[in-house]
């Protein structure tokens, strides 16, 4: 499709500019062309580079060296192009198109509307925006606008299954099923040898619980296209409630020759194993996920289960242990540590979890909550056991919400700086190989009634922190003065009682409401929490537009659920507007945009970070992560060389990665 696409307005543009006539524009045009048809973009963007130096006022040269940039996914470069062509020529009706395109790709949807609502005015006979501009807004959660969109671009294209396919699940989302199972039927009719219009048809009759009719779509997809991973999972699903449990470890066996690396499958097959008494390869699966995401409170819970069947009660102890430090409102993980303790015959402590447990369930059951978030865990009639089902993006590695873990597992952006507790009063903040000087912050630091630093650090833990803990409260009987409640807080915080730290921030801020250094932690917990959540949350759907597809993208079933970081991100800008020079503030801002799906802000945040204070490797770290994320290799790989400069060794494993030379087009 995007060779199609490229060939009808390459040669329709051929003829429109009188600019052509001579022949070395002629000349580079015509390379260009031929290397976008090629699929060699770099080369295609190497010519019209020299196009546009010879007359910068050529607005095809800046156009078709966008679409080079998106196809290599530079989206922020393609967006620029696109820009600059739309100074040059403000009623090119294909630059507000590919600029709509480019602007949902990194999820500016109210942007790209924008620009499909300018095209559409422009050239409202063009089918093709219809179908753009439903997809958007299928993206942005407007189903129903996306649906008479479609509609439109159905009467006037009736044989485009694509459309039927995204028709239908914007209707499913809506909850209509029958309008949905109709477009999906139209779609395998229009085209019997697409299997996505049996993959989603089997969605709809495996909602309906009929499992025999699902399976035998997903068979159907599977005899079109024997290496579709996403049906063979789906199936083992469906095959596992059908009480099929040999054919649902076959598939996901199927799924692990393709994808080794797949969490979610081995996930799902350790449980599978335990539950058929297969305890070795159980743990086995167990600890590949714990390898890829080591902060996953089910898996240590469910693998807890498996050492109790296997009367290993101190490593299921352990399990349940750490499964309490992830969460520690977990109330099932208590009650079954609990037990766990009774057969190893430590029975006060095990009648302390008991209480616990029981104490946490009280308050769980006496608040009102929808049970949606943190809450939940204190719902012992859960089922924590169950199988997680395909909602999320297929080729996701682990079921973990750090941006880049996708793309590899041990490669993740460098956290947030924050003040956490200190082990020694001397302790000097972890600023690499340079020391920001601040007289504002070595102060803040020095009144501090505990020991701290300022730092980019996940984890921390204080061995003596429990007596930390009694100083300050007994401090807080007498003085509920800020400096204790943020002392407080931050000791809260590095056991995990995120409701207890956030009363104490809120109650500091509300004391000393232009402290800078308030906002940015308040600001990091908040996104802290949020990680949480979403490390445990895993039927998430991610949706894009298919780079093979440009216009004529299909969506998923399901929406992405995005994690909001608004108060976060309101916090730190708060933190940013008492003190605009304070160069952290711009570097945490950098990293909730990014995990906000904002990545052309997250660059420049960084950017800002960088120009107040140039020896922050792990903006440079993080900015570099963000640039190769979108294609721009170049940029990214000088950033991470930067960082490794400044003292940040992570940087060198990822350039042997990723920054290699390129092979020739």
């Amino acid at each position: 499709m995007v060779k199609k696409i490229i060939f009808s307005l390459l040669f329709a543009s051929l003829f429109l500019n009188s600019a052509f006539a001579q022949y070395d524009l002629d000349h580079f045009y015509l390379r260009g062309r031929q290397a976008l048809i090629d699929g060699k973009y770099s080369q295609a963007i190497e010519n019209f580079n020299i196009l546009s130096r010879l007359d910068s006022t050529l607005y095809e040269s800046y156009f078709f060296r966008g679409i080079a940039k998106y196809n290599l996914g530079d989206f922020v470069g393609a967006q620029m192009d696109f820009d600059k062509t739309l100074k040059h020529n403000p009623i090119y009706t294909p630059a507000y198109h590919y600029r709509a395109i480019t602007l949902s790709r990194i999820g500016k949807y109210d942007m790209a509307l924008k620009d499909l609502e300018e095209a559409v005015d422009l050239r409202p006979s063009y089918t093709g925006l219809y179908f753009s501009r439903g997809v958007t807004y299928f993206l942005s959660q407007q189903f129903e606008k996306a649906i008479k969109d479609f509609d439109m671009f159905i009467r006037k294209e009736p044989k485009e299954g694509d459309a039927y396919l995204n028709r239908g699940a914007s209707y499913l989302y809506l909850g209509d099923t029958v309008k949905a199972l109709n477009d999906y039927n139209k779609a395998i009719s229009l085209n019997r040898y697409d299997p996505e219009g049996y993959v989603r048809r089997s969605r709809i009759h495996a909602m309906k619980n009929q499992y025999e009719a699902a399976i035998e779509d997903l068979n159907t997809a599977l005899r079109l296209d024997t290496a579709n991973t996403y049906a063979y999972f789906n199936r083992a699903i469906l095959k596992y409630e059908s009480k099929d449990i040999q054919g649902a470890l076959s598939d996901l066996d199927r799924v692990l020759k393709d994808e080794p690396g797949n969490a979610l499958t081995l996930y799902n097959r350790a449980l599978i194993l335990a539950q058929v008494g297969d305890y070795v390869n159980a743990l086995d699966d167990y600890d590949r996920v714990l390898s890829i995401n080591p902060n996953n409170v089910l898996v240590y819970f469910n693998r807890a289960a498996v050492f109790m069947e296997l009367g290993r009660y101190r490593d299921a102890m352990d399990d349940y242990s750490k499964a309490i430090n992830l969460y520690p409102d977990f109330a099932k993980a208590y009650m079954n540590r609990s037990y766990a303790k009774s057969q190893l015959g430590q029975f006060n402590s095990s009648k302390q979890d008991y209480e616990i447990a029981q104490k946490k369930i009280r308050e769980y059951k006496a608040k009102t909550s929808d049970s949606t978030g943190y809450e939940a865990f204190a719902d012992t009639t859960r089922k924590y056991d169950k199988l997680l089902a395909l909602d999320a993006e297929f080729a996701k590695k682990d079921f973990d919400n750090e941006l880049l873990q996708y793309r590899d597992v041990d490669i993740q952006l460098k956290p947030l700086y924050k003040f956490v507790v200190s082990e020694s009063k001397n302790h000097e903040p972890a600023l690499l190989t340079r020391r920001y000087d601040d007289a504002e912050l070595d102060s803040f630091i020095k009144s501090s009634p505990i020991s701290i630093r300022f730092a980019s650090v996940k984890d921390v833990f204080v061995e003596n922190g429990y007596n930390l803990r009694e100083d300050v409260n007994k401090s807080l009987r007498t003085n509920r003065s800020s400096e204790n409640l943020f002392a407080k807080a931050l000791l809260e915080v590095e056991s995990k009682q995120y409701n207890t730290a956030m009363v104490c921030y809120d109650e500091a801020i509300s004391k000393s409401s232009d402290n800078l250094f308030y906002y940015i932690n308040r600001g990091a917990l908040q996104a802290e929490m949020i990680d949480f959540i979403s490390s445990i949350e895993n039927n998430v759907q991610v949706l894009t537009l298919d780079n093979t597809k440009t216009t004529k993208t299909r969506v998923q079933d399901q929406v992405t659920r995005n994690y909001d970081y608004t108060s976060a991100l309101h916090d730190m800008t708060k933190a940013a507007s008492i003190d605009p020079t304070f160069p952290y503030t711009y570097y945490n801002l950098g990293n909730l945009y990014c995990l906000s799906n904002d990545l052309p802000e997250s660059i420049s945040q960084y950017t800002k970070a960088i120009e107040l204070f140039p020896y922050i490797g792990e903006a440079y770290y993080n900015r570099g992560l963000v640039l190769i994320y979108l294609k721009d290799r170049e940029k990214g790989c000088i950033d991470l060389s930067k960082a490794g400069e400044l003292g940040i060794s992570d940087a060198y494993s990822v350039i042997k990665k990723y920054c290699k030379s390129e092979d020739p087009d």
